[in-house]
């Protein structure tokens, strides 16, 4: 008995040494390929290498990779995720035939990872094909309804995000030390888990200092914070359609909804029929609107305000996308608003539709 289990020690120490602890190999075999002959490594987002499949429908990358880092192995219209370091043997296995693109993987715990998210996201995503066949289909069969039948089923594809949104970001938590979770924070919904994310990124910095990618994400909420909930809400000045600079500060006192928009953008102009309907009704209790428009033609601007009856004060410099103020709240899509409070500090953001109703009649009752 004693000299089996020293075999067996050796065996194990011997399959050991046979690693090669200064690079990472990443091979596989793709069953079924048709005409697939070559596969693609992507390191990051940078093409690093090709392999041709032998005749046994096997390839192998070999790489040095002294820190975990993404790797995305690019089979035909297929790809594969993965985390590998040196040390590692990766093994991927898939059948190019088969539709659902599943997979098995091995050698890496981080890859391992990346599947789990991956089978999440089938599994949410059925439910959203299936809520998005069941609107076609209702929709085909009653066009005249589009918009009741959207309503009836919005709660429930918002419910399936939302619980989606809960279980990644439960896997973060969970698995903070490693690249898999950085992956999944990606997926999450960002409006929705802003604070979770900033400060996730602050405790992530330290903890791969040479990832490119973690490090961009590290910098951007970062960013963010400053204008996230809870922080003070950055004063500015810009002129009115009339050449007239008005300052943010200037709404101290009141609860104003700091909205960016634009005469193209077709969502934005589908909202303001909402905000004008609640500037209404709660103007007379302290609530004002603020617009900031990403326009570059002020005719275009102008014409929008008055067909939209956006009675409020309106800013600009003309410059879409490379607005200051823009810039200043991180704003890289629109619609985006901002609900600050009456001393100045940004206590909500991107409420629209029936939510921003319910936040003006909560807060000014």
């Amino acid at each position: 008995m004693k000299k089996l289990v020293v075999a067996a020690f050796m065996a194990i120490l011997f399959a050991a040494s046979c690693k090669n602890n200064n690079e990472l190999s990443i091979s596989g075999k793709v069953d079924n390929p048709g005409e697939l002959k070559k596969i693609l490594l992507y390191e990051a987002d940078s093409l690093v290498d090709s392999a041709f499949l032998n005749e046994d429908s096997k390839f192998k990358f070999r790489r040095v990779a002294p820190e975990s880092n993404f790797y995305t192995l690019v089979v035909g219209e297929k790809n594969f995720l993965v985390i590998g370091k040196n040390g590692e043997e990766i093994e991927l296995n898939t059948n190019y035939a088969d539709t659902t693109n599943a997979y098995t993987i091995s050698g890496s715990e981080e890859s391992k990872k990346v599947q789990d998210i991956n089978n999440i996201q089938t599994d949410f995503g059925k439910i959203y094909q299936r809520l998005q066949s069941e609107y076609a289909e209702k929709v085909d069969a009653d066009p005249a309804k589009k918009d009741s039948i959207f309503n009836a089923i919005m709660p429930e594809f918002q419910a399936n995000l939302d619980k989606y949104s809960e279980t990644v970001f439960k896997f973060v938590q969970e698995n903070k030390d490693n690249l898999a979770a950085f992956y999944a924070a990606g997926t999450i919904d960002q409006n929705k888990y802003e604070l979770e994310l900033i400060k996730y990124a602050e405790e992530i910095r330290s903890k791969f200092p040479n990832n490119k990618a973690v490090q961009t994400f590290v910098e951007k909420m970062a960013g963010l914070k400053l204008v996230s909930v809870g922080q003070p809400a950055p004063d500015f000045v810009l002129n009115n359609p009339d050449g007239v600079p008005v300052k943010l500060s200037e709404y101290k006192g009141k609860y104003v909804l700091l909205d960016f928009w634009a005469s193209w953008c077709a969502p934005c102009r589908e909202e303001n029929p909402n905000i004008v309907k609640q500037h209404k009704a709660f103007a007379a209790k302290g609530f004002d609107v603020f617009g900031v428009s990403l326009d570059d033609d002020k005719g275009d601007w102008v014409r929008a305000i008055n067909s939209d009856n956006l009675r409020w004060n309106h800013v600009s410099d003309l410059k879409r996308w490379d607005s200051k103020v823009a810039a200043l709240y991180k704003v890289d899509a629109i619609p985006a608003s901002f609900m600050i409070d009456r001393e100045g500090k940004i206590v909500a953001k991107n409420l629209r539709g029936a939510d921003l109703e319910k936040f003006l009649s909560e807060t000014l009752k």
